[in-house]
């Protein structure tokens, strides 16, 4: 992103630790808002100029969901940034490190994934002069707890960021809404408060999403879940006529069930779009018998007869099926990333930019998506567990194949 200038939150998120300043004796900043807004790019600049200022041969954590994404969201994005300032830095991947010096000053700053309960004790044991959260709302509370618990250094301060997730998330409850309590400067972002945004990309991103995660992503709002989880899809636009041409690979998402319904798309990628050409759903209630695991293999073999299927990822609960595809040897196979929200928010936007295409054939899966609708009776972000297995099969498919890099879904595949 090319920085033109800096809107006046911004320039707060920049200076609010300097001396003289009217927001220094917060202990700790919080940015929230909408995407695109700036905030992450602005707080790492601050985040590590305010090392510097008060600091030298002390250590500090980046914290984001996993390292991957932290490298991808604020390292990469910062490095040439800081060099131009005459930073200089030593990156060790192995011990997740960056060293980071200027004028005869030297500080540490480790990486850490917080992914799930387990990840609070990588963080145990460290004595840390700051901390600062990517995408905070995206941790369990008991690792960000685990980390904040490491400052205990004098002069050690928090910085947190994120878009916003449900009302109820703990975050919100404990820490926004408690910002005074807690002694937390809270600035609160839009797209309008990024002034290197053109209004061309801003429109570009409005139209990417609709319903609460407009609100969220867009206006930036914390606001619960509820009605269609993708209202768009009621609109028959969305539903295409098989592509003519030849696809440069087949990939399948199977979401298995004994007494549910088993459902399994195959995926055609044509021109770097990935179009959903046939479908396989069958529904033991409505049949009157169940399927064996061979029974079912032996449909969806039918379904991709005549064609080289690359990778099939399925439904992770499904270890008797994984294990006879296996034994086949025919489909490399992977379990499925399963991850509901995150997940859903991935095939929302790949939906809306046009990365993934629902063929008019697939009459199950457009049935579903005109039925499947939040649960908003609960305190967090969950679809209601009825008419969701294409939807579960179509989420496999963009979270475990089309979400991993073209090198990650080669190596899977040369593994055959």
């Amino acid at each position: 992103m090319e920085i033109k200038n800096f809107s006046e939150k911004q320039i707060i998120a920049l200076t609010w630790w300097v001396h003289g300043s009217k927001y220094e004796k917060f202990d700790a900043i919080i940015c929230d808002g909408s995407i695109r807004s700036g905030k992450t790019l602005c707080m790492s600049i601050s985040f590590i100029l305010w090392a510097f200022y008060k600091f030298n041969g002390s250590a500090f954590a980046f914290c984001g969901k996993t390292i991957r994404s932290l490298k991808r969201n604020l390292v990469t994005p910062i490095i040439p940034i800081i060099e131009s300032m005459g930073f200089k830095y030593r990156q060790k991947n192995s011990e997740n490190l960056i060293e980071i010096s200027f004028n005869g000053r030297t500080n540490l700053f480790y990486m850490f994934g917080g992914r799930d309960e387990s990840s609070a004790s990588l963080i145990q044991g460290m004595t840390l002069s700051g901390v600062l959260f990517d995408e905070v709302a995206l941790m369990p509370r008991s690792f960000v707890e685990q980390a904040l618990a490491r400052c205990s250094i004098s002069g050690s301060k928090f910085w947190f960021n994120c878009n916003p997730e449900y009302p109820g998330h703990w975050f919100y409850r404990e820490w926004i809404m408690k910002n005074k309590i807690r002694n937390a400067l809270y600035l609160h972002f839009t797209m309008n408060d990024n002034p290197s945004l053109s209004e061309t990309m801003k429109s570009r991103y409005k139209r990417l999403y609709t319903g609460n995660f407009y609100q969220r992503f867009i206006e930036g709002k914390w606001v619960a879940a509820e009605g269609l989880i993708y209202p768009y899809m009621s609109n028959n636009s969305y539903f295409y006529d098989l592509p003519k041409g030849q696809f440069s690979r087949y990939a399948l998402s199977c979401d298995y069930g004994i007494v549910n319904p088993t459902s399994c798309g195959l995926w055609g990628e044509l021109d770097g779009i990935w179009y959903r050409i046939d479908e396989y759903y069958y529904d033991s209630r409505k049949e009157g018998e169940t399927r064996t695991d061979e029974e079912h293999y032996r449909q969806i073999c039918k379904m991709t007869e005549n064609k080289s299927v690359d990778l099939m990822t399925v439904d992770p609960s499904a270890a008797s099926f994984i294990t006879l595809i296996r034994r086949y040897g025919n489909i490399k196979v992977i379990p499925a990333k399963n991850n509901v929200t995150d997940g859903i928010k991935s095939v929302s936007s790949a939906l809306k930019k046009g990365e993934i295409k629902i063929c008019k054939n697939c009459t199950n899966s457009i049935r579903e998506f005109s039925l499947y609708r939040w649960n908003d009776t609960g305190n967090k972000d969950a679809p209601i567990k009825e008419n969701d297995h294409a939807m579960d099969d179509i989420r496999y498919f963009v979270s475990t194949i089309m979400d991993a890099n073209d090198d990650y879904f080669f190596a899977l595949v040369a593994q055959r």
